[in-house]
């Protein structure tokens, strides 16, 4: 019954990273083509020449756009 409940906690407690919001340590990557990475996103980690935003937001509204894919 404890173990039950130790996994119904932490169900609740572990926090779910798929394609929500930046981490705090990750920012959103604008390429040199002009294109918003996210993390989690296909050429997320394949993008290595960007321009760094704190949201995807701030990066769509200097110009970029969301990747087609």
């Amino acid at each position: 019954m404890k173990l039950l409940l130790i996994l119904v906690v932490l169900l609740f407690v572990t926090p779910v990273h798929a394609q929500g919001p930046a981490r705090s340590s990750e920012v959103v990557k604008k390429s040199t083509t002009g294109i918003c990475h996210a993390p989690g996103t296909t050429y997320y980690n394949k993008t290595k020449n960007f321009t760094p935003f704190k949201t995807l937001d701030e990066c769509l509204k200097s110009g970029g756009r969301s990747p087609k894919r």
